[in-house]
């Protein structure tokens, strides 16, 4: 191991507490962690801190949490802290090129895609909606630009047929943090160079949305498919049934085909449905005010519901 570096931690979601988790088995020092400050939550709508800040506190840790960092006296507090270097991981907040200058060695971004594919802020389901092989994790060098610093190490795993952005997620919050460590190594030592980005190959994933998560039957089924899996656990893809919502968390590809947003049938399989081109088997619905459940158990109460003819999100 060559020398503990001072560490500055950034980081709000899970998938950046995952990265503090594995940066504290380490010997650098962790002097500080910035997060986002807490926001209203649950029905109650209290203040909830973030997964970063819950963990920061049951290890003691310094939490700050400005609400920009592009005032001078937030630059001045983190340049007190002398950090050699800074991790930033779902961080929320732009870093301008004043606190990039700060750390000896710069600041280095765990970023959930295989940049340059997927910069921006929902990489992961971006990845499954567009039906793409592969996603992994890029550790880069931050520049003042989104996501566009030089690459300095990459992790890739496979896109399945049944990856959800949930499941993804989750296995990108595994892969990463062991490559931040790596990376952390590699810089600390002087042995690792940038690659730099070809921003001629860079995408853009767009942040997420309620309303885009409505599904449009006019779409190809194979396009929708992919939706519902992209979009769990979150925003949720929706239509209407009978006038009320309908949340659809599972679905394949049918047989044959019809007129978009027409019930095709209904069986213990799923509830099909006519897309824009094919059909969609919707297997995991969920009604208003029910829990999502299999299709198999809502159609053996509620057949007269899913009658064919219908039409769903008029």
């Amino acid at each position: 191991m060559s020398q503990a570096l001072r560490i500055v931690f950034a980081g709000t979601p899970e998938f950046a507490a995952e990265h503090l988790k594995a940066l504290l088995d380490t010997p650098h020092e962790i002097v500080a962690v910035y997060t986002q400050p807490d926001r209203p939550a649950g029905r109650g709508q209290k203040l909830m801190p973030s997964p970063v800040k819950q963990l920061a506190a049951q290890h003691g840790l310094p939490v700050l949490q400005p609400p920009t960092l592009r005032d001078a006296a937030a630059q001045a507090e983190l340049a007190a802290l002398r950090p050699d270097l800074m991790v930033v991981v779902a961080y929320g907040l732009i870093l301008p090129q004043a606190v990039l200058d700060i750390p000896r060695l710069g600041c280095i971004n765990s970023h959930a895609s295989l940049l340059p594919r997927w910069r921006g802020a929902a990489p992961i389901q971006r990845a499954v909606q567009a039906g793409d092989a592969e996603s992994g994790v890029t550790v880069m060098q931050m520049e003042a630009g989104l996501d566009t610093g030089p690459m300095l190490l990459k992790v890739s795993t496979p896109i399945s047929s049944e990856d959800t952005g949930g499941s993804l997620h989750d296995r990108l919050a595994r892969l990463g943090p062991p490559a931040v460590v790596e990376a952390i190594a590699g810089l600390a030592a002087g042995t690792l160079e940038g690659e730099v980005q070809d921003d001629a190959l860079a995408t853009y994933a767009h942040k997420l949305s309620k309303d885009e998560a409505r599904l449009d039957w006019s779409l190809p089924a194979v396009e929708l498919e992919r939706a519902v899996r992209a979009f769990d656990p979150w925003p949720v893809c929706h239509t209407t049934l009978n006038g009320e919502p309908l949340k659809v968390w599972a679905a394949r590809l049918g047989e044959g085909g019809g007129e978009p947003g027409k019930v095709l049938g209904a069986s213990r399989d799923g509830l099909l449905v006519g897309c824009g081109e094919g059909s969609l088997l919707l297997t995991r619905v969920q009604l208003p005010g029910g829990k999502p459940l299999a299709f198999a158990d809502l159609f053996n109460s509620r057949r007269e519901q899913f009658a064919a003819g219908l039409v769903l999100g008029q």
